[in-house]
């Protein structure tokens, strides 16, 4: 029988990973590239990118889910972006204009089709 687990402890970080998994925290934990401060209400650009990584159908990044905790906000996260990616023909190098009002913490998400969901996270402070 299958241990029935929240879903945030299947998701690995640096911190997290363990045995196998950490031979795959360089090729598979996103990088953010954001400001470290930015203006209430003013368009900034977040990159996304992981890799390297194999580009295959049988081993690639199929997905990139961007989020934004938003600090004195009741419900957390807001989820900013979504993109799904087709093996062979993209790459997981993504670029979003963001806007925020109050300081919080970015995260991505990438799927990986072999070695599961990985995050990372920035702090951004609104000046």
């Amino acid at each position: 029988m299958v241990q029935a687990r929240k879903f945030g402890e299947l998701i690995y970080t640096p911190e997290t990973a363990s045995g196998e998994a950490i031979s795959k925290v360089e090729t598979h934990t996103p990088k953010i590239e954001a400001p470290d401060t930015v203006k209430a209400g003013e368009p900034f650009h977040v990159k996304v990118s992981v890799g390297p990584h194999p580009n295959t159908v049988q081993h690639s990044i199929r997905r990139v889910e961007l989020y934004f905790y938003e600090e004195g906000r009741p419900f957390n996260p807001v989820r900013i972006a979504v993109t799904e990616l087709e093996p062979e023909y993209a790459e997981p190098e993504l670029t979003f204009k963001v806007v925020v009002k109050k300081s919080g913490v970015l995260y991505a998400l990438e799927y990986c089709n072999l070695h599961g969901v990985w995050e990372a996270r920035k702090e951004v402070k609104v000046a």
